[in-house]
């Protein structure tokens, strides 16, 4: 896919321009003595935590409580948080003194750039922090999964993407839809920069013959067919799961949901199990990236933030519903329904060294979509 790397150069010039920062990052010297940085924040004005899910509210209730350092917890939609994030900055009002991003391209191609956020990793966790996940912090994998009925069915009744753009699958595969999620637009444009090889390999085990990829890429194809076979649509990966995992179907569907759908499994509300054979991904993690505001009038308070949701303690009512810290050291959660960390080495972890393409390619992504899109 052809990069729009000119409309990517005069959206960045002109933000970086309007946007440019007047504020240094502020540091107390203390980075690596843990008790100096709480003794700083303890000093410090309240901060204000913005994340995509309502657990944030909880999690900084239990900050507050441990360093005696105030956190409000706020839930921010992904699609919200850049917007808001930009308007703060523009008019010197910061209210998300850091921010866990939903958007993680629109984080690595604006944000971080044009200096509104920076990113911090703790001096006394980074050993257990992967080089990748330094810059920006990934706080967290949020891992979405090819779902199966486990009440009809014994295994995942399909190995193969391409098993879902076949006439068998037309109008039975529910996925929350992309028009509506970006970061489904990002995992399309990921696999087709940095695994189109292996869509195509996995066209050639299905169908048995080479795709050809002369005029369009494996990834493109793909979209386009699995867009063209009907599948359902839905407004959540809630609604995707309840569709999938409903009780007393008969004929069911496949889909892709978070795997924070799972916690219902155990209440006997659905039935889903992970399709772990699924070739060549069995799902997308979205990266929750931890970022500071570079304007904020709490920057130790809000480092402190960040090494608290990398400890076990600080995420771990995130880990319970499938995310996977980004520090390698905390186990997987013992109440986590999914098993996902299971086959965790099989999901599409997001590259953030092509952001900018990410973003600048959303639009061509969506409007393949919506154009092959038959209901």
């Amino acid at each position: 896919m052809k990069i729009n790397a000119f409309r990517s150069t005069i959206l960045s010039i002109s933000l970086a321009v309007a946007f440019a920062p007047t504020a240094v990052f502020a540091s107390t010297g203390d980075d690596k003595d843990i008790q100096g940085l709480i003794s700083a924040a303890q000093d410090e004005a309240p901060i204000t935590v913005y994340a995509p899910s309502g657990k944030i509210v909880q999690t900084a209730e239990n900050f507050t409580k441990k360093y005696g350092v105030q956190a409000v917890g706020t839930k921010v939609s992904s699609s919200a948080q850049v917007e808001m994030m930009i308007r703060e900055y523009r008019a010197n009002n910061i209210r998300g003194d850091v921010i866990i991003t939903g958007d993680a391209s629109a984080t690595v191609a604006q944000l971080l750039p044009m200096g509104m956020a920076e990113s911090w990793v703790s001096p006394t966790l980074k050993s257990d922090i992967a080089d990748y996940a330094k810059d920006p912090l990934l706080v967290y994998g949020d891992p979405a999964v090819w779902t199966y009925n486990t009440e009809i069915h014994a295994e995942c009744p399909v190995n193969n993407i391409w098993a879902l753009t076949d006439s068998k699958w037309n109008r039975r595969v529910a996925i929350p839809d992309p028009l509506n999620k970006a970061s489904f637009l990002d995992w399309f444009n990921q696999l087709e920069m940095h695994h189109d090889k292996q869509i195509a390999e996995a066209y050639k085990q299905y169908f048995g013959k080479p795709l050809d990829i002369s005029k369009e890429s494996a990834t493109v194809s793909w979209v386009k067919a699995l867009a063209k076979n009907s599948p359902l649509p839905t407004d959540s990966d809630s609604a995707a799961g309840d569709t999938v995992g409903a009780p007393g179907q008969t004929d069911s569907f496949v889909g892709f949901m978070s795997t924070a759908k799972y916690r219902d499994v155990a209440q006997g509300k659905v039935h889903l199990g992970i399709c772990d054979t699924m070739y060549p991904f069995v799902g997308w993690s979205t990266p929750g990236y931890g970022v500071i505001s570079t304007k904020t009038q709490s920057p130790n308070a809000a480092k402190l933030f960040l090494h608290f949701l990398m400890t076990e303690e600080g995420i771990s009512n995130q880990t319970v519903d499938g995310k996977v810290s980004g520090n390698q050291s905390i186990p997987a959660n013992q109440n986590e329904a999914s098993g996902v960390q299971n086959v965790y080495s099989n999901i599409l972890q997001y590259d953030a060294t092509t952001g900018m393409e990410d973003f600048d390619n959303r639009q061509d992504w969506a409007d393949i979509w919506r154009i092959n899109f038959t209901r």
